[in-house]
């Protein structure tokens, strides 16, 4: 399997190369030249497999002869070693719990996955790894977590100050070791664009092999196919599901996506936003604008440029009647996300986290149209990570799990810098 660019202004590359690279000499993003089809059977037999074989069988040929088969089969087994499970909410809608991992986060997934790979090329390389990342939230927590402690590997993270949430923070600037965490004074698109210009600066990368953790990196992106396949091995009705996935960066739906292409059965896809809302427009219109960031309580998906857009596009060779026809898209404000959070607890004693209620709420209104589907919401993260949103909601304290309680007590090491990539740049030397 190779990779080409979707800027198509750059030589094509295998996986380990496009992992170590991040981004496209050009910046583009990688994308691979074909998306294997799993075949009949495959799909038939889901529940007959276990998640650490599905997994393996997933990704291989992605990864194809970049990892030797007895290691990736390991590192598929380290990745999903943790639940997923598929909760009935009420009658028509499910819920796909991915907040079961370390970090009470989907992104332990991809982070898990990545870390790994990255852990296994690192030992070929004389020059010093670098991960860099930028985080709205629960990335920066995953690969802080993936990465901690893996020799040869040197983490970075920026985040936009006072835009996550406490415990989000702590699960990002406690850990130290080899784990750096730098507080950005802007919002996420001020952290993407460091880091986009950090991969384009030829003065770092000719000292380190700077690596991105972002669903940019196709290692963290493709691995995220996973939990899709592990959700069809708990569905029991005829009919295939939909499914509604809060939607910030994209990467998450696009590896949805691909999986769907790859041959898992899917009604359609819902990409539920928050108020940033250039995907939803994007759908009703056939045009594509990027916007400003604005602050949410669905601050994970707190993106006006979403780097995964033009995967999306790529998937469907550009053509925006071919993605209308696969994808919804709505846009909830977070007067309904709270609104949300308070009924579907109320009614269905089930407990949102604000991202899932996005997801609930955009699900509920597509369901409204469609009254003879079924859906799935992918709960990407622990309403614990947003106890200061959801708790006044409900008007009750949720139990802090015990790999977070250590946390409370820790205090925050940070870089506080401005969003200038001289002032980086220095941090990175």
């Amino acid at each position: 399997m190779h990779y080409f660019s979707t800027n198509k202004k750059a030589h094509s590359v295998n996986f380990r190369e496009a992992a170590l690279a991040g981004m496209a000499p050009d910046k583009g993003l990688y994308f691979p030249e074909e998306i294997p089809k799993l075949s009949a059977d495959f799909i038939s037999n889901l529940k007959s497999k276990s998640k650490a074989e599905l997994a393996y069988e997933i990704i291989k040929p992605y990864v194809s002869n970049s990892i030797p088969e007895g290691v990736l089969a390991k590192i598929c087994s380290e990745t999903v070693n943790f639940d997923f499970p598929l909760v009935q909410v009420n009658e028509d809608i499910y819920s796909l719990e991915l907040f079961h991992g370390p970090t009470l986060a989907f992104k332990d997934v991809g982070a898990r996955f990545m870390s790994r790979c990255l852990s296994y090329f690192s030992k070929e390389s004389k020059k010093k790894t670098t991960v860099l990342v930028a985080t709205s939230g629960d990335t920066g927590s995953a690969v802080a977590n993936s990465f901690l402690g893996v020799e040869g590997v040197e983490v970075v993270i920026l985040y936009p100050s006072g835009k996550v949430s406490n415990i989000q923070e702590l699960q990002l600037t406690t850990l130290g070791n080899n784990i750096k965490a730098i507080e950005i004074q802007g919002d996420f698109d001020d952290c993407q664009r460091l880091v986009k210009e950090a991969f384009s600066d030829n003065e770092l990368n000719q000292k380190m092999n700077l690596v991105s953790a972002n669903s940019i990196n196709i290692a963290r992106w493709l691995s995220q196919q996973f939990y899709y396949f592990f959700a069809l091995q708990q569905w029991s009705h005829p009919k295939p599901p939909v499914i509604c996935v809060p939607s910030g960066n994209f990467g998450n739906i696009c590896a949805g996506l691909i999986a769907h292409l790859s041959g898992l059965p899917v009604a359609h896809f819902i990409a539920a936003c928050n108020s940033n809302d250039a995907f939803p427009d994007y759908i009703k219109s056939g045009y594509y604008n990027t916007k400003d960031s604005i602050s949410t309580i669905s601050n994970a998906m707190d993106v006006g440029n979403p780097s995964n857009f033009v995967r999306i596009l790529e998937l469907f060779n550009h053509q925006h009647e071919k993605i209308k026809q696969k994808i919804s898209s709505f846009s909830v404000n977070d007067e309904l996300t709270e609104k949300t959070i308070s009924e579907v607890h109320r009614k269905y004693n089930y407990l949102l986290d604000p991202h899932g209620a996005v997801a609930y709420y955009s699900l509920r209104s597509y369901l409204d149209e469609h009254p003879h589907e079924k859906g799935i919401i992918l709960e990407t993260a622990h309403p614990v990570k947003f106890n200061t949103v959801v708790e006044p909601i409900i008007k009750k304290h949720i139990e802090v799990p015990l790999s977070v309680q250590s946390l409370l007590e820790k205090q925050k090491i940070t870089v506080k810098i401005n969003p200038m990539f001289g002032l980086l740049k220095k941090e990175l030397k």
